[in-house]
């Protein structure tokens, strides 16, 4: 019997990639919600000396596909510490956390 995955595994999926979408949208903070059905990343830029900042980009994806992202986005961190250092992290940066297990904010 034949794997689904095996075809999936072996098809090649041509990208298209837009001028616009090619200059990106810097983001430095990024607040995380979830139901029970989709995870939501709306990405925003804050600037100093600018109390308000407004979403410049919202990714809906389903629970599977964000974990899917968190390994891949696990495996990137770990190739690019192995090719230029360990990127440091400063623990007197606002990071906001929630701890009902639902919002999370990462500057």
């Amino acid at each position: 019997m034949n794997n689904p995955n095996d075809q999936e595994q072996g098809q090649q999926i041509n990208i298209e990639l837009g001028e616009k979408e090619a200059e990106g949208t810097y983001s430095n903070f990024v607040i995380i919600t979830h139901s029970n059905a989709e995870v939501i990343l709306d990405f925003t830029r804050l600037l100093p000396g600018v109390p308000k900042a407004r979403v410049l980009s919202r990714i809906v994806m389903t629970p599977q596909h964000a974990k899917l992202l968190l390994g891949a986005l696990q495996n990137n961190i770990i190739n690019y510490e192995q090719q230029y250092g360990e990127i440091m992290i400063n623990n007197d940066s606002p990071m906001m956390f929630g701890n009902d297990g639902g919002d999370q904010t990462v500057h």
